[in-house]
């Protein structure tokens, strides 16, 4: 029966390889919450005025195309 056998690792390459599982999956987790954040407030005025009228390709979706006088406010 074959024993295990361990080889030891420097500390850094240890702290490397532990920080990048952690990152990749805090990446994930802030995108996936950032996305999240848009969609609920997607429909909140100052969100869709300030973030997501200026955003590149969604632009001219989200722009406030109704006249002035049809406006209650």
């Amino acid at each position: 029966m074959a024993h295990p056998t361990f080889k030891a690792q420097p500390p850094l390459n240890a702290t490397l390889t532990a920080s990048k599982r952690w990152f990749t999956s805090l990446g994930i987790w802030g995108v996936t919450a950032g996305a999240g954040a848009l969609l609920l407030l997607s429909v909140t005025p100052l969100v869709r005025r300030e973030v997501l009228a200026k955003t590149p390709v969604l632009g001219n979706y989200y722009e406030d195309k109704t006249p002035v006088s049809d406006k209650p406010f």
